[in-house]
């Protein structure tokens, strides 16, 4: 993975807001990002995708800044804006992928909570649409980064995890990392208790 896939979330309406800035920094997280800036008060999202890092692993980094429009401006490297009125992820992804993650080139992927200023459409060396036609923003930024990645965030490792979660067919199975790694030496042949 690419140690600068950093996500922006400009704006944010406390009150409003707070569920889903914190699954754009958690859907950032589980999707191979490196990090997240929030808005500087953004803090409760903030600190609830700081507690899910420590509790099921990193690395993740989530920063609050004020100066996001500066951010942006100032970033050196491909800066990418997601919005439903971009061209299609499908035909501008492998271009992105070669400018940033295959060069090691940062990669800065704005997503927006409010009205975006006209201005990033103008500095975003790409401004980019999932289907084009209106839905959340965490869904777009999920496929987006799926499509970055072809898929090989989804066996991303995790280190200094606290939790693992057990992938079964039914139920919930959520146990210690030395746990975890027993099971997986014991080729799960035995049977084993459900948590729910």
């Amino acid at each position: 993975m690419n140690d600068d896939v950093v996500v922006l979330r400009y704006g944010h309406r406390p009150g409003r807001d707070d569920r889903m800035t914190t699954h754009v920094g958690l859907t950032a997280r589980a999707l191979g990002a490196d990090r997240v800036i929030l808005p500087d008060n953004a803090g409760q999202s903030a600190e609830t995708i700081r507690d899910i890092t420590d509790r099921f692993g990193g690395p993740f980094a989530v920063e609050l800044r004020d100066d996001q429009r500066a951010l942006t401006r100032d970033w050196a490297g491909t800066v990418v804006h997601l919005t439903m009125y971009g061209e299609r992820v499908q035909d501008v992804e492998a271009e992105i992928r070669a400018d940033s993650v295959d060069d090691g080139t940062p990669l800065l992927v704005v997503v927006g909570g409010e009205k975006v200023p006209f201005d990033f459409y103008d500095e975003a060396d790409y401004n980019v649409g999932v289907t084009n036609q209106p839905h959340s923003e965490v869904a777009g930024l999920a496929v987006f980064l799926d499509r970055l990645f072809e898929g090989e965030e989804l066996d991303r490792e995790w280190a200094n995890a606290e939790q693992v979660v057990v992938p079964q067919e039914t139920g919930k199975r959520v146990v210690d990392p030395e746990a975890a790694d027993a099971e997986r030496v014991g080729d799960g042949d035995e049977d084993r208790e459900t948590e729910t």
